[in-house]
């Protein structure tokens, strides 16, 4: 079975190197779509340099939201199976075979461990769980993989968001009749933000996006597990992203544009 990676990125030039080090490496056969969303620094020189050694990575150029320059990427997937990662995450050497074993044993969509690792104090941080029909839907694009036929009926990501592009289509995975496996041996390496301004930045714009969700699928606070939520560590740090992020969910609310869900025109903002 053939695995398309499929790769969103944008300024990575720190560490797209070590990203793609870790895929290279991959059980074959695999596919690996770069799609550089116009970056402004070193980060499409790098790939190139593995693409001129690597046949099965390509590169290519498309400016636009998240969801905009990862559809162009889905479109280029040659594979049964789309994989998405981070620009500035590392896979574990199994992550593809692992992948490969779940959707073997019949699996529609698959989500992996994702392993924080940077600042102690944030890699410590717990995700916000969204339940739709039984499924956690909020297991990021950083760990996750679809059947590409999949993703041609769902039609993709929702241009429209800023962020939760990616829980957005799995709750609309979900709503269509697929499940979400998970798979623990499945594992990516993700780096925490490296700066107060970068965390507090990724916080404001998670707010912003769970906003966005509720715009599109109504009132979404029924499927949060209250119980899971008061168990998380309030660590200073917990509550100061949930501060900043319920700061980008009013935030949204009041100024920014609404899109087909609401009342304004469609906002097309891409958020790094």
């Amino acid at each position: 079975m053939l695995v398309s990676v499929v790769l969103n990125i944008m300024n990575e030039e720190d560490n797209i190197a070590d990203l793609l080090d870790s895929l290279v490496i991959q059980e074959p056969p695999v596919d690996v779509v770069v799609v550089d969303a116009a970056s402004r620094d070193r980060t499409r020189e790098i790939v190139l340099r593995y693409a001129n050694k690597y046949p099965f990575i390509r590169l290519f150029v498309q400016p636009g939201s998240r969801g905009v320059s990862t559809n162009f990427g889905i479109s280029k997937a040659q594979g049964e199976v789309v994989a998405f990662t981070g620009g500035d995450d590392i896979a574990n050497p199994n992550w593809v075979k692992e992948l490969r074993r779940s959707f073997d044993q019949g699996a529609d969509i698959v989500a992996g461990r994702s392993l924080m690792i940077g600042l102690k104090a944030w890699e410590e941080l717990d995700r916000v769980e969204l339940l739709h029909k039984g499924f956690d839907c909020s297991y990021p694009s950083a760990n996750i993989a679809f059947r590409k036929e999949i993703l041609e009926e769902l039609g993709g990501f929702d241009t429209w968001f800023i962020t939760a592009e990616d829980i957005d289509l799995n709750y609309r995975a979900v709503d269509a009749g697929h499940k979400i496996i998970y798979n623990n041996d499945a594992v990516v390496y993700r780096r925490t933000k490296s700066t107060v301004y970068a965390f507090f930045k990724q916080a404001f714009w998670n707010g912003a996006g769970r906003k966005q969700l509720t715009l599109k699928h109504g009132n979404l606070w029924g499927k949060y597990d209250p119980l899971k939520m008061f168990k998380q560590k309030m660590t200073f740090w917990a509550l100061l992203r949930l501060i900043v992020a319920l700061m980008g969910y009013i935030g949204f609310k009041l100024f920014k544009d609404k899109g087909p869900y609401g009342r304004k025109g469609q906002n097309k903002v891409r958020h790094q």
